[in-house]
């Protein structure tokens, strides 16, 4: 399984959940897990995801989901795990 962290932080409003969900869910990108939270109006979420399906295609898939932010007025980003793992070490 090859996974992935999807961030997503912006002003809240409504929809913001649903519409990624639906761009995940439409590309078969399963979420394994989930948070979110609102702090004084601003949103954030992170989640990770499942992205076997685009072993060979990785950044064609990054390209869309972060292409996101312009329809939900949030910033989104991915990065692969091993990615991530490795920035956040101490």
């Amino acid at each position: 399984m090859k996974k992935a962290v999807i961030t997503v932080v912006g002003k809240d409003s409504v929809g913001i959940i649903a519409k990624v969900c639906t761009y995940l869910a439409e590309k078969e990108i399963n979420i394994l897990d989930i948070s979110q939270t609102i702090v004084d109006g601003f949103f954030n979420m992170m989640m990770i995801v499942d992205v076997s399906a685009y072993d060979d295609n990785y950044q064609e898939m990054a390209d869309g989901v972060e292409k996101l932010s312009d329809t939900i007025g949030c910033v989104v980003k991915i990065q692969r795990e091993e990615i991530f793992d490795s920035m956040n070490r101490i």
